[in-house]
C-alpha cells in the first residue's frame, strides 16, 4: 500500500504550520504502508492541483490531507467535507472566496473514504486524545478535503482519501491566551503515525457511535 501524506505551509500570521512539520516527522514506512510526505499552499486555488500532481508523481492507494485547527486540543479525523467555501481571512495569495460552492457539479458534501472511527480508536489505544469532528471548517482544509474527495470521484476511483486536523504546536501558543491548547510537536506526529497505522491495518470502523449531542 503507498499512502500520500499532505500538509500545509504556514498560514495566518503563523511561521510554521504544524500540520507539515509533523508530517515530515513520520517514518517511511507505517504498518507496511510507503509513506510519501507532500507540502501543500494553503491557496484555494492552488491546493488541489498541488494534490493532483503528488496523486500522478506517487500512484498512491490512499490520500490523506493534514491541517491545522487552532484552538483544538487534539488531533482530531474529518468525517465530513462541505460543497461551501466562506472564508474569514484571505488565503496566502490574498484570495478570499465568500459564500459560494467549491464545485458547480458536485455534491452538496463528501464522507470520509477511510475508517474514520478505527483511526480514532487506534490513536486513542495507543493512549493519546482524539476525536471525530462532524465539521473541516469553511477554509482551505474543508476545501481541499473536499476537492480530493472530488477529484477520487471523478478521476481516481481506485484511491480513498480523508483529512486530519491538528492543533497548535506548543511553540505557536507562546505570545497566545494562557488557555489556549497545544501539544507537543512529536506527540501530534505520533498520533498521526497511529491514525495511518490503522489505514495500513486496515483496522475496520467499529459499530459504536462517535456522534455529539450538540
Amino acid at each position: 500500500m503507498k499512502i500520500l501524506v499532505t500538509g500545509f505551509d504556514p498560514f495566518g500570521g503563523e511561521t510554521v504550520n504544524p500540520a507539515y512539520e509533523a508530517v515530515k516527522l513520520l517514518p517511511d514506512t507505517i504498518g507496511g504502508a510507503q509513506i510519501f510526505k507532500l507540502e501543500i499552499p494553503t491557496v484555494f486555488s492552488l491546493s488541489g492541483p498541488a494534490v493532483e500532481e503528488g496523486i500522478k508523481k506517487y500512484q498512491p492507494d490512499v490520500v490523506l490531507c493534514v491541517g491545522q485547527a487552532g484552538g483544538r486540543a487534539s488531533i482530531s479525523v474529518e468525517k465530513v467535507a462541505i460543497n461551501f467555501v466562506d472564508a474569514r481571512i484571505p488565503d496566502n495569495n490574498g484570495e478570499q472566496p465568500l459564500d459560494e460552492p467549491l464545485q458547480a457539479d458536485g455534491p452538496a458534501a463528501y464522507f470520509s473514504t477511510l475508517p474514520v472511527k478505527a483511526m480514532v480508536q487506534h490513536v486513542k489505544d495507543a493512549g493519546l486524545p482524539c476525536y471525530l469532528s462532524f465539521t473541516a471548517g469553511t477554509y482551505v482544509c474543508n476545501s481541499i478535503m473536499y476537492n480530493v474527495l472530488y477529484m477520487c470521484e471523478k478521476r481516481y476511483p481506485g484511491i480513498r482519501a480523508g483529512f486530519i486536523h491538528v492543533p497548535y504546536a506548543c511553540g505557536q501558543v507562546i505570545d497566545k491566551a494562557n488557555t489556549t491548547p497545544s501539544m507537543p510537536l512529536e506527540t501530534i506526529a505520533k498520533s498521526l503515525e497511529y491514525a495511518i497505522e490503522a489505514i495500513a491495518i486496515d483496522r475496520q470502523d467499529s459499530g459504536e457511535s462517535a456522534g455529539e449531542l450538540h
